[in-house]
C-alpha cells in the first residue's frame, strides 16, 4: 500500500465513523427532545493524581483517566492494553531483560538491561511498581486507571521522569455485591472465568474477594519453524587433540500458536472504618502467569539482505505474526538449571504483594500511610537468537525481586488561602539474577559440576538498594480564583551491586571474563541524591475554566545492568555495567474547560522537557557487551482533547484527541553506530573495534510525531427491562524509528487500530452479555526491537549489511464474547 493510499483509507476509516455517529445522532434524539426534559452531558471524572481527590477538570496535571465502566467494556487487563487505547503510550513486550519498553511522549526505557526502572512508572494502589516485568501482571476489578503525562516526581516518588500509570483496585462497598463473569476469545482460543464478592461484614467492616482464571488453547502467533539437527563438540576432547565427540541432537519447533498462556490472578481487600475519620485498606495480590515461549512476539520484520531475507533462518523478512524458534535439543533439555524435561519454551511470572493504606482524617488534616512489599519471580528458557538455527544460543533465568516501602504524607485542608504537604519515603529492594546459557555448539565433559557440562557460561548478579526521600509542598490562594503551588522531593539512593561468571567454557575463554580473572568480579557501590523542585501557578477565572503553567523536574535512579556481559574485549566492565541517573527539566501549560452546558470537555496542554543523562541500553557486538549509555534529549508537543455529551441524545458520548509530539537527542555526538551502518550513512571507526555516530538531532525510539484518537460511545434503555450499548474507537499512530541509533531499517509505517464492542443486558445489571473487539483492522505494528544476533557486518567501511530487526509484535486481532452474571 503506498504512503497516499493508506492516509486515504486511515481518512475514509475515521470519517465512516464519524458519518455514521452524525447520522445516527437526530434518530436518537428524537425522543428526548419530545420530553423537554435536559437529559445527557458529561459525568464528572474523579482522579487523584495530587493524592488527593479531585474532578479531572480542577487537577493541573495532563492525565488520561479510563472509569471503572470504561475499563471492563473495552477489556483493559494489563499495562499493554492501556497502552492500546491511550495515544501517545507505547508498550513493547521484550523477553528478557527489563521485560518491557514503556514509552510516553517519546521518552521511555529500553528493555535490555533488568536493572534500568522504567521512566515510565507504575504504580499501583499507591504502591510503585516500577520494574518492566510488571508487563506480565494481569489486571481486573478495577476501580480507575489514570495515565499522568510528563514529569511527577513530587507526588509519585520514584523515577516518572515521563509519566505514571497509576492503577486503583476496586473496594467493598456499602452493598453487597457477587459477580460471576465467563468469557471466550476466539483467535486464541481463551477462556477466562471470574468470581468477585464483595460485602459488608459490619456498619465498620467490609471485604472484596475477587480472582480470575484464564487459559489459551491457542495462540496469538503462529511459529513456523522446523525441527532442526544440533551438533556439538566436547572442547575437551578438541583441547587433547581429539574431534570432539560430536553429539547430534533434535530441535523440535516450539509450539506453533503462541504464547498459549495460563494465568491465575487473585485478590483479597479488607476495609475497615472503625471510626467516621480512620480508615485501613488493606489489599493482598497474587498472580501466577505462564506462556509457552517468552520470545513469542519477536518477528523478524526487516531484513538487512538485498533480497528481504532473514540472515539467521533464510526465511523472508515480513510484518506479520509469525516468528521461528526451536525448543532446548533433546540432548541438553533437563540438563540446563531451569529448563524443563523436554526442552520447552517457556516464561513464568509469579508475584505476592500487599499493601495496607491507613488514612486518619480531621476537619484540617489528612494523614495517609501506605506500606507495601512485593515480590516477583521470573524464570524462562529463551530461544535466544528469537529465530532458531543449528548455531543458535538457548539460555535460561531465574530472577527474583524483593522490595518494601513505607510513605508516609500529611495534607493539610485549612480554610485559609495557606495549605501544605510533607511527607517521606523509604523503600529497601533486592534483586538477585541468574542466567546461563547454551551457545557455540560446544560442552564440556570435564565441567567441574554435571549441572555445568552443556552451558557456555554462566552469571550471577544481585543489586541490594535502599531509598529515602522527603517531599513536600506549599499552595497558596493568592485570590479566590489564582493559586500557586511550589515544591521539592529531596531523593539519597545507594546500591550495592556484584556481577560475576563462575563458569566459562574454555572454548569461550577468549570472549567470556571468568570470575577468576583480575577483572572477572565486579563490584559497584553507587549513591545518589537529588533535589527535585516543582512550581504550578493555576487560574480558574470562572468555575468551568482552568488555565495552568507548571515548571517541574525529575529524577530516575542510576544503576547496575545484572543481566550484562563481562567481555575480555572490555577495558572497563565496571564502566560497562554502571550507569548514571536520568533526569527531566522543563515547562507545561494547560487549558481546561467544560462548556456548552456541561456537555464539551476541551483540554489543551502545551510542553517542553528536557532530558539529561537519557538511559539508553546498546549491545555492542565487536566487544560483546551490553552497555546503558546517557544522552541528552528533548520531548516537547501540543496535545489537545475532548469529549462530547449532548444533553439531546442521553447515553451518547463522542471523545478524541490529537497530539504532536517532536523528541529527539539535544547532544549525543559519540553515540554507537547501528550494525552494517556504513560511512555514506554516517559512521566512522574511531578503532578495531568502535565506530561512532553523531546522532544529535535525531528522534528517539519509539516517537511517532503525531497520534490520535477518536471514539464513538452510546447506551440506552429499551423499555423498562433492558439496557443496549456500543462503542467504536479509532487510534492513529504516525511513523516512526523503532531503534534508539537511527536505524532507518527498523521503521514502523503509521497505522489505525479499531476497537468495538456491543454489550446488551437487565436494566440493572443483574446480567449481561458482551462482544468486545480489539484491532479490527488486524495492524501488526512493534513498539520495541533489537538486533538479530549474529546479524550485519561491515561497521563502519563503505559496505555494510545492516543486521536484521527483530520488533517486539502488537496482539492480532481479538473477539471476546463476555457473560456477566450478578447475584
Amino acid at each position: 500500500m503506498s504512503a497516499s493510499t493508506g492516509r486515504a483509507a486511515r481518512a475514509a476509516l475515521l470519517a465512516t465513523v464519524f458519518t455514521s455517529v452524525c447520522t445516527a445522532v437526530p434518530a436518537f434524539a428524537q425522543d428526548s427532545a419530545d420530553t423537554g426534559v435536559k437529559t445527557g452531558g458529561l459525568e464528572e471524572i474523579v482522579v487523584t493524581a495530587r493524592k488527593r481527590q479531585e474532578s479531572v477538570q480542577d487537577v493541573p496535571v495532563a492525565v488520561t483517566a479510563l472509569s471503572a465502566e470504561m475499563i471492563q467494556n473495552r477489556d483493559v487487563t494489563s499495562v499493554e492494553k492501556i497502552a492500546a487505547i491511550a495515544p501517545g503510550f507505547n508498550v513493547g513486550r521484550a523477553s528478557n531483560g527489563s521485560g518491557a519498553q514503556l514509552t510516553l511522549r517519546g521518552i521511555g526505557s529500553s528493555s535490555t538491561s533488568i536493572g534500568i526502572e522504567q521512566s515510565v512508572a507504575v504504580v499501583v494502589d499507591g504502591a510503585y511498581y516500577g520494574q518492566g516485568r510488571v508487563i506480565n501482571e494481569g489486571f481486573f476489578d478495577l476501580g480507575r486507571v489514570e495515565v499522568l503525562k510528563g514529569p511527577q516526581a513530587l507526588f509519585f516518588g520514584k523515577n516518572a521522569t515521563a509519566g505514571v500509570i497509576s492503577i486503583t483496585t476496586a473496594d467493598p462497598g456499602p452493598e453487597r455485591e457477587f459477580i460471576a463473569r465467563a468469557g471466550y476469545e476466539f483467535k486464541a482460543k481463551q477462556y477466562k472465568l471470574e468470581l468477585i464478592g464483595s460485602m459488608p461484614v459490619s456498619d465498620t467492616l467490609g471485604v472484596r474477594l475477587a480472582a480470575r482464571y484464564s487459559k489459551m488453547e491457542g495462540g496469538y502467533y503462529t511459529n513456523l519453524a522446523e525441527p532442526f539437527e544440533y551438533t556439538t563438540r566436547d572442547i575437551a576432547d578438541i583441547l587433547a587433540g581429539g574431534d570432539g565427540n560430536p553429539m547430534t541432537s533434535t530441535a523440535s519447533p516450539a509450539p506453533r500458536h503462541e504464547p498459549g498462556e495460563e494465568e491465575f490472578l487473585g485478590r483479597a481487600t479488607i476495609k475497615f472504618q472503625p471510626t467516621d475519620n480512620l480508615t485501613f485498606t488493606l489489599k493482598g495480590n497474587y498472580d501466577w502467569n505462564t506462556v509457552n515461549n517468552s520470545s513469542w512476539n519477536y518477528v523478524a520484520y526487516a531484513c538487512g539482505r538485498a533480497d528481504g531475507l532473514s540472515q539467521q533462518t533464510g526465511q523472508p523478512c515480513q510484518r506479520d505474526f509469525v516468528t521461528y524458534q526451536n525448543n532446548l535439543p533433546t540432548d541438553l533439555a533437563g540438563n540446563l538449571p531451569w529448563s524443563r524435561e523436554d526442552g520447552s519454551l517457556y516464561n513464568r511470572y509469579e508475584s505476592a504483594s500487599g499493601t495496607l493504606n491507613s488514612v486518619y482524617e480531621t476537619d484540617q488534616l489528612q494523614i495517609t500511610s501506605v506500606t507495601n512489599y512485593q515480590w516477583v519471580n521470573n524464570r524462562w528458557t529463551c530461544a535466544c537468537d528469537f529465530q532458531s538455527t543449528p548455531t543458535s544460543v538457548w539460555a535460561t533465568e531465574n530472577s527474583t525481586w524483593k522490595a518494601w516501602s513505607e510513605e508516609l504524607r500529611f495534607l493539610s485542608t485549612f480554610d485559609g488561602p495557606l495549605n501544605f504537604m510533607i511527607g517521606g519515603l523509604y523503600q529497601k529492594t533486592t534483586r538477585d539474577f541468574n542466567q546461563q546459557a547454551a551457545q557455540a555448539n560446544l560442552y564440556n565433559s570435564a565441567a567441574p559440576s554435571p549441572e555445568l557440562v552443556y552451558l557456555g557460561n554462566q552469571k550471577f548478579s544481585q543489586t541490594k538498594g535502599e531509598t529515602f526521600a522527603v517531599f513536600g509542598q506549599l499552595t497558596y490562594k493568592i485570590t479566590p480564583t489564582l493559586e500557586l503551588a511550589g515544591g521539592a522531593r529531596y531523593t539519597a539512593e545507594s546500591k550495592d551491586s556484584y556481577f560475576y561468571q563462575p563458569y566459562v567454557n574454555p572454548g569461550l575463554s577468549a570472549v567470556f571474563r571468568p570470575a577468576t580473572d583480575p577483572l572477572g568480579y565486579v563490584t559497584a557501590n553507587q549513591n545518589f541524591d537529588d533535589i527535585s523542585p516543582e512550581a504550578t501557578l493555576t487560574w480558574k477565572p470562572m468555575p468551568d475554566l482552568m488555565i495552568y503553567g507548571a515548571y517541574k523536574t525529575a529524577y530516575k535512579s542510576g544503576g547496575f545492568s545484572n543481566g550484562g556481559i563481562n567481555s575480555k574485549f572490555s577495558s572497563d566492565p565496571k564502566g560497562d555495567l554502571t550507569f548514571d541517573p536520568e533526569t527531566a527539566e522543563g515547562f507545561e501549560i494547560g487549558i481546561k474547560s467544560t462548556i456548552l452546558d456541561n456537555q464539551l470537555r476541551l483540554n489543551l496542554t502545551a510542553f517542553t522537557y528536557d532530558y539529561k543523562n537519557l538511559q539508553v541500553d546498546f549491545f555492542n557486538s565487536p566487544i560483546f557487551a551490553f552497555q546503558t549509555l546517557t544522552a541528552d534529549s528533548r520531548s516537547r508537543g501540543i496535545e489537545v482533547e475532548f469529549q462530547y455529551a449532548p444533553h439531546a441524545v442521553e447515553g451518547l458520548d463522542i471523545h478524541g484527541s490529537i497530539n504532536y509530539t517532536d523528541a529527539y537527542y539535544t547532544s549525543f555526538p559519540e553515540a554507537p553506530c547501528y550494525a552494517g551502518q556504513t560511512i555514506a550513512q554516517g559512521c566512522v571507526q574511531i578503532s578495531p573495534i568502535a565506530a561512532r555516530q553523531n546522532l544529535t538531532g535525531a528522534s528517539l525510539s519509539v516517537s511517532p510525531d503525531w497520534t490520535g484518537n477518536f471514539g464513538v460511545g452510546f447506551t440506552r434503555y429499551v423499555g423498562n427491562d433492558y439496557r443496549f450499548g456500543f462503542n467504536v474507537d479509532a487510534r492513529y499512530s504516525d511513523s516512526y524509528l523503532v531503534s534508539g541509533f537511527g536505524n532507518p531499517l527498523s521503521k514502523q509505517g503509521s497505522y489505525v487500530t479499531l476497537d468495538a464492542g456491543v454489550r446488551f443486558g437487565a436494566a440493572d445489571d443483574n446480567w449481561q452479555i458482551a462482544l468486545i473487539g480489539k484491532n479490527l483492522t488486524n495492524q501488526f505494528y512493534v513498539t520495541g526491537v533489537v538486533d538479530g544476533p549474529f546479524t550485519g557486518s561491515g561497521t563502519g567501511t563503505a559496505s555494510g549489511v545492516p543486521a536484521d530487526q527483530l520488533g517486539f509484535g502488537n496482539i492480532p486481532r481479538t473477539v471476546q464474547v463476555e457473560l456477566t452474571k450478578r447475584f
